[in-house]
């Protein structure tokens, strides 16, 4: 049994709704998973545990400031550790798109940080209109017609691959020590 943490970042929550389901599938093989959500300013011990995976939404592009801040700090920790990385966006709609050569800004994401997770995994987020405010309705509806996306701005639209989280979480469950 080890102990695994998952430290995440998400903007409209289907991030931890991932992180839910990671949790799930690695703890029915007997593992025992920690869930905390990173926020700015926030100290996260990554000490007591065997493995770290981290996992972060992006928008217009771009994770969250703060992972990457988050991934620098504990740059050390993390490279003691067994650890994954994930990511969680509209492009990986797209099934060219979910491995990290071809997924633009997880690549360049990964390039601008000093870890190299062993793991990493690319998931399809969730569009859902009605809980935008004007602006990245706008915004998403925008890049969505670009990208000939649904553009409907009442609807809800889940792209996630739950059999791919799933196979994501038994990569993190099989993991060896670093």
């Amino acid at each position: 049994m080890a102990s695994v943490i998952i430290v995440y970042s998400t903007t409209d929550g289907h991030t931890r709704k991932i992180c839910e389901r990671l949790r799930s599938v690695i703890e029915k093989q007997q593992h025992e998973v920690t869930l905390t959500e990173l926020k700015p300013g926030t100290a996260i011990d990554l000490g007591p545990f065997e493995r770290v995976v981290i996992g972060a939404s992006i928008r217009y592009g771009k994770h969250r400031p703060e992972v990457a801040e988050f991934v620098e700090e504990n740059i050390e920790t993390l490279r003691s550790k067994t650890g994954a990385f994930f990511s969680v966006n509209a492009v990986a709609r797209k099934p060219e798109k979910r491995d990290p050569d071809t997924n633009p800004s997880v690549r360049k994401f990964l390039q601008s940080i000093s870890w190299k997770p062993p793991v990493i995994g690319i998931f399809a987020g969730k569009i859902d209109y009605p809980k935008y405010g004007f602006v990245d309705k706008t915004m998403i509806r925008f890049i969505m017609w670009i990208t000939k996306g649904p553009t409907d701005p009442n609807g809800v639209f889940e792209f996630t691959d739950w059999d791919a989280v799933d196979a994501f979480a038994d990569k993190i469950s099989s993991l060896t020590a670093a």
